[in-house]
């Protein structure tokens, strides 16, 4: 496939703009970047009229990758309008306790799907096509993570997934939940080349003790994983990590051997300053998702810190809507906010942590580059309908895309080369059907969290 007469975006390291640009697609992966003209004259093969099909005119869009989410819950997307009878949660735990853990307990295989598929439909219409999902469904565990991915599969998106291990359902449950991300890992041979890959999950050391946690850490370094884990997501987790350790969360994670190259801590909001350096000197990897934090009032992650120290601060959405765009721009005004300081964090930091580093993010899984466009890259892209009535450079294309665009301009959504929205239409999932299905699912599972209030 060629597209061309679009402006390219390449959303590099050093992001490169080019007008009236052109990328061509062979194999799921990008083959030429360049200007319309260069490819053309490169590939006149595809001005012959029986290619007229192969070719997607951009029409003057912006030609961006597609976004990553670094940290999700598919199934999060079933408490939207959810009502828990009772005067409302006051602290993180308490939230956690009356809502979160009634409705993942409360998931059957049905539900497991139906959450996932509208959080996909949503993913595809804002732009999203690589999603790093945390599932828990503590009564229905071993075979959810086949349910998930098959859903992804026809979706024609690309996601990483892992199931959560807890003692919170008794050490029979956390054992489950290990079996499952190991089982899972074991259905994909090491293949890293598919479009849906695994790491082992793990909730928070607030509801692990050490013998899971020294299980899990060895199953998913046994196995080659990346772990996925919660890190001082309320005071809680660390407050409950001293009176029970005498460690705090990121020193006791230290002491089992958790924190390597290949782990991503999401969150990190109520970390210290020495925590922050045992994240760097472990090159583990960190998701900040403000509008969660926010939505729990929990606090503010001490990103611009964490990115001072050299530590590859991601960005994800923690089960908010698929609209990366939106979590961006949250991203920058809540530090600012927090900070009293209009320049606390700015959109080049807010850029880096949505692209470059959520593609290193994304090199734990994948060998070839997601989430960039350059040549050998995946041909994960996204046309956005956004004309800017300012110049537009590389030197500015991060504030335009931080307080000029949203996920709503985006017009076509293609992953690994196939065509997932044309012109705002999705191609590969009917969305009202899934959308009556999800009522049906949601409002069984609903019933059942009530029954457990």
């Amino acid at each position: 496939m060629l597209i061309k007469h679009g402006t390219v975006l390449t959303m590099t390291d050093r992001n490169q703009v080019i007008t009236d640009g052109a990328i061509l697609i062979t194999d799921g992966l990008i083959s030429d970047i360049g200007t319309t003209r260069e490819l053309i004259e490169r590939h006149p093969e595809y001005m012959a009229a029986d290619c007229a099909d192969e070719v997607l005119d951009a029409g003057s869009k912006l030609i961006m990758p597609g976004n990553i989410c670094a940290h999700t819950h598919f199934y999060g997307a079933f408490a939207r309008g959810m009502a828990i009878p009772g005067v409302a949660a006051s602290n993180f735990v308490e939230i956690l306790e009356r809502l979160w853990w009634k409705l993942d307990g409360a998931l059957d295989m049905e539900a497991v799907r139906c959450s996932a598929q509208v959080c996909l439909v949503n993913a595809i219409k804002h732009g999203t096509t690589t999603l790093i999902d945390h599932h828990a469904s503590p009564n229905a565990i071993e075979g959810s993570l086949d349910v998930i991915a098959k859903t992804v599969l026809d979706a024609g998106l690309r996601a990483a997934l892992c199931y959560e291990v807890s003692d919170r359902n008794g050490l029979d449950g956390a054992r489950a939940g290990i079996a499952e991300n190991i089982r899972f890992a074991r259905t994909l041979a090491g293949d890293r080349s598919g479009r849906v890959q695994a790491a082992f999950g793990m909730h928070a050391l607030l509801t692990i003790g050490d013998d899971t946690l020294d299980r899990s850490v060895r199953a998913a370094r046994d196995a080659g994983l990346p772990l996925h884990l919660h890190v001082a997501e309320g005071m809680a987790d660390e407050d409950k990590s001293i009176a029970r350790y005498q460690l705090r969360v990121v020193e006791r994670l230290a002491a089992h051997d958790a924190l390597f190259d290949q782990a991503i801590c999401a969150h990190c909001i109520h970390v210290d300053k020495h925590e922050i350096a045992l994240l760097a000197k472990q090159c583990s990897f960190v998701t900040h998702q403000p509008r969660s934090n926010m939505n729990n009032a929990v606090g503010t992650s001490p990103v611009v810190q964490m990115l001072a120290a050299g530590i590859c601060v991601g960005l994800g959405n923690d089960g908010f809507s698929n609209n990366a765009f939106a979590e961006m721009k949250f991203a920058d005004l809540i530090h600012r906010h927090m900070a009293g300081d209009p320049r606390a964090m700015g959109a080049d930091k807010v850029i880096r942590m949505a692209y470059p580093n959520n593609s290193r993010i994304a090199g734990l899984f994948w060998d070839e580059s997601v989430g960039m466009l350059a040549i050998g890259a995946h041909a994960d892209i996204v046309l956005a309908d956004y004309h800017p009535f300012t110049p537009l450079d590389a030197g500015n294309a991060p504030w335009h895309i931080v307080f000029g665009m949203d996920g709503s301009e985006i017009t076509h959504t293609i992953c690994g080369g196939k065509v997932l929205m044309r012109d705002r239409q999705l191609v590969t999932l009917d969305e009202r059907a899934i959308a009556a299905h999800a009522i049906d699912s949601a409002q069984a599972t609903w019933a059942r969290v009530h029954s457990l209030v």
